[in-house]
This record gives structure tokens, sequence and C-alpha cells, in this order.
């Protein structure tokens, strides 16, 4: 077998299985695990996987541009923001974190809420600009802009100050085993601040982000109270989450 076609048995048993082993891999193919290893490593090199301790695990599509994520599952991120915005209740302080599937939250919240929404996010601080009665906190930093959210240690610092009721999270990848997880170590910082300024911490998951892993871990999966994702995961994607005891919230699309 040629080099790209193991490599593209690789990648397509990964698809099928959501993750792989290397000894499995050289047992199967008949390489040896070294030859598997650096496999793994030049497909992870292309972002075509996340390497993890004994073989490999999806990776994001989190991974892309702020822009281009907003085109990834629109019908789905709509339907986990219109749950998401049902958990807002009325007088409560709530961190919004960035991310296009928040960015909806923040367009569904309904113009009667009167709330207060701490947020890390430029464009949702936008989207809320407009809105009669929610305050809006803007919490500073350094622009990560591949993302358009704000980290570093004066966005952590800001964090400490707040005691919400409620976070709505963005979640780039979360995994059973690994947790939550995301590309950029900053980011990762502020995501824990978050999580441990919140009475309730809520993730925003598409099907396409469940078990998959990113470099930098945030938190495990007992981090989260609830878990909204789309009427499109079947409950066989969800089995390994609530065996975890996380609460899962699907609602249908409109």
């Amino acid at each position: 077998m040629l080099t790209a076609e193991r490599r593209q048995f690789i990648l397509e048993l990964l698809q099928r299985e959501k993750k792989v082993l290397s000894s499995d891999l050289s047992a199967v193919l008949k390489v040896s695990e070294d030859t598997i290893r650096r496999d793994l490593r030049e497909l992870a090199e292309l972002g075509l996987l996340q390497r993890v301790h004994g073989g490999a695990l999806l990776t994001s599509p989190a991974i892309a541009s702020y822009a281009d994520r907003q085109k990834q599952a629109p019908k789905e991120k709509e339907a986990i923001a219109r749950t998401a915005a049902k958990l807002v209740r009325p007088g409560q302080v709530v961190i919004l974190d960035g991310g296009t599937t928040t960015l909806q939250v923040a367009r569904h919240l309904p113009l009667g809420l009167h709330a207060t929404i701490v947020t890390n996010s430029p464009p949702i601080a936008i989207a809320l600009a407009d809105h009669p009665h929610i305050e809006v906190v803007m919490l500073g930093g350094q622009l990560y802009k591949k993302a358009l959210v704000n980290v570093g240690a004066a966005t952590v610092e800001a964090l400490r100050m707040i005691r919400a009721d409620l976070c709505l999270l963005g979640v780039c990848s979360l995994h059973p085993d690994i947790g939550i997880s995301v590309t950029n170590l900053n980011e990762a910082h502020v995501k824990r601040a978050m999580i441990a300024r919140a009475t309730e911490v809520v993730g925003l998951v598409t099907a396409a982000k469940l078990d998959t892993a990113a470099s930098y871990v945030v938190e495990s999966i007992q981090a989260l109270t609830y878990l909204v994702t789309a009427p499109t995961v079947t409950d066989e994607m969800l089995i390994a989450y609530k065996s975890l005891g996380l609460t899962v919230i699907r609602d249908e699309f409109s």
C-alpha cells in the first residue's frame, strides 16, 4: 500500500470510529508503529487529526477562521441558540463566551429580557448594542483575531470581579475522556476563568465538535452543568456524555 493510500485509510477509519490506535493500525496495515506515528504526525501537521497518546482523535472544525465558521452548520447553530437563549432568566448576570454559536444566542435573546451580559466578544457586544434592556459588560484584553475574542491576563483579571449566574460557553472540541479543549492557550485560560466564575455552565456544541480534541485542555466534562446540542445529534452519539452525568438538552428545528 502506498503512503497516500495508507493515510487515506487512516482518515476514513477515523471518521467511522472517532478514534484510532497506533498499535491497531500497525497490525491492520502491516507496517511498523514508527511508520504509523509518522503518518499521524504529518496528518496532524495538515490539521486533519489530533494526535493523542497511543493514537489520534478527530480534529474540531473550529480550526477554521471566524468568517468560515459562520458558514458551518447554520441551522444547527440557530437551533442550539434558540434553546440556549431560553435558559437565560430575567435579572441574571450571564457570561456569554465568544463564538459563532454564542453570537446566535445574543441575537435570540428576547427584546423584553432584563439581564446583564458579560462577554469578551466584540461581535456579541455589537449585536446587543441596540437591545433595549440588556446591560453589556465588555471584557478587555488582546484581540485574538482568528476567533474575534479578547484574551490574555487582562481578560482573566476582569473575570475575577464577576460572579455570574450562568455561563454560556462556546465549545471548540468536546470529548468524554479529554473534556473541553481549544486550539489557543490564551483562549483556554479565559474559558477556564469563565467556568470558575459562574454558578451554572452550559456548553454549546454542534455535532461536528463532539468526540473531537484540540491542543489545550480547558476543563473536564464535569465542569459543565448542561450540554446544549442540535436535534440532529443522535442518542448514540451522546451515550458517553450522559454516562458521565451530563444533562443534555436538544430542541427541534422550527
